[in-house]
């Protein structure tokens, strides 16, 4: 049977809806997340390391609602609207002294992936305090990585998250198929944010951050989604920024997006244009991103 809604590349079928209703008319006492938990485990909806998909499926199950699909119980709980928390976040306290040297000069650095742990504060504090887009809250697979000195002095911040379904440039330079991109997409990395610190001026400190970083991602990624990265890629905003230490650590310019978003209601820009810049962590990265296993 046809499908009566296609969300994030999955067709949704007359027979799926119909399971949607009968589980819900049989769990009335039951919220919105939990119902959203039945499904993936009747569906066997789970990310690469075992965990349900269980944002993705209330966001699909709210669509489906939207559109008179389903019914849905009302909402139980909201959550703090998160421009409010980012408002309420209390600055970091760091030591912000100058630091001048010449790249052989600093002291080792240590890279600490710091999601989940005591460190996410600070990181989520200085990305919000000196970041020029300040903090959001990532969705889907992502890491935080916070630079330190061996005296626990932050230098820099890195955010990764999945990276966006479509992307023009970026599809025709891997060459993957549609099918291939659907499959294989969670083998990129996109870096959401990359902060040196303002009184942090190292020569060449961000293109060797950058190389030192691209060196570690996929394993480190690995370990929490139980898959590997063959592949990063980055926005630059040319209208700030020139992007020269993500091609002085040999990033690729792959050209410019459409300026219209993820969720643009028409074929109108609706924002600033911004240069796609792509690294493969890998020789093989085509032949590893065309295949759909």
């Amino acid at each position: 049977m046809g499908a009566v809604l296609r969300y994030r590349g999955r067709d949704v079928t007359h027979s799926e809806v119909l399971f949607l209703r009968q589980l819900i008319e049989a769990n009335p006492d039951k919220s919105r997340r939990a119902l959203s938990t039945l499904v993936c485990e009747a569906w066997n909806w789970r990310q690469p390391n075992g965990a349900l998909r269980d944002m993705l499926c209330r966001s699909l199950m709210l669509e489906l609602h939207r559109a008179g699909h389903i019914e849905l119980p009302p909402v139980r709980f909201r959550p703090h609207n998160n421009a409010i928390c980012r408002r309420r976040q209390q600055p970091a306290l760091v030591d912000s002294s100058p630091l001048q040297a010449r790249l052989s000069q600093l002291p080792p650095l240590r890279f600490t992936e710091v999601r989940r742990s005591a460190e996410e504060h600070l990181f989520n504090s200085l990305i919000e305090d000196y970041h020029y887009l300040g903090y959001t809250r990532p969705v889907g697979e992502h890491l935080k990585f916070l630079v330190t000195t061996a005296e626990h002095r932050p230098i820099a911040c890195f955010a990764w998250s999945s990276a966006p379904r479509h992307l023009g440039p970026r599809d025709r330079f891997i060459g993957w198929s549609q099918g291939a991109r659907r499959a294989n997409i969670r083998y990129l990395a996109y870096n959401t944010r990359f902060l040196i610190l303002p009184w942090v001026q190292v020569p060449h400190l961000a293109s060797h951050l950058l190389g030192r970083m691209a060196r570690r991602l996929s394993r480190e990624w690995e370990r929490s989604y139980a898959h590997p990265i063959y592949y990063l890629e980055s926005f630059v905003d040319p209208g700030r920024f020139r992007g020269t230490c993500y091609r002085a650590a040999n990033w690729h310019f792959l050209g410019l997006t459409t300026g219209r978003g993820k969720d643009a209601p028409t074929y109108e820009p609706n924002r600033s244009l911004k240069e796609i810049l792509g690294y493969p962590l890998t020789k093989r990265f085509r032949e590893l991103l065309a295949t759909v296993r």
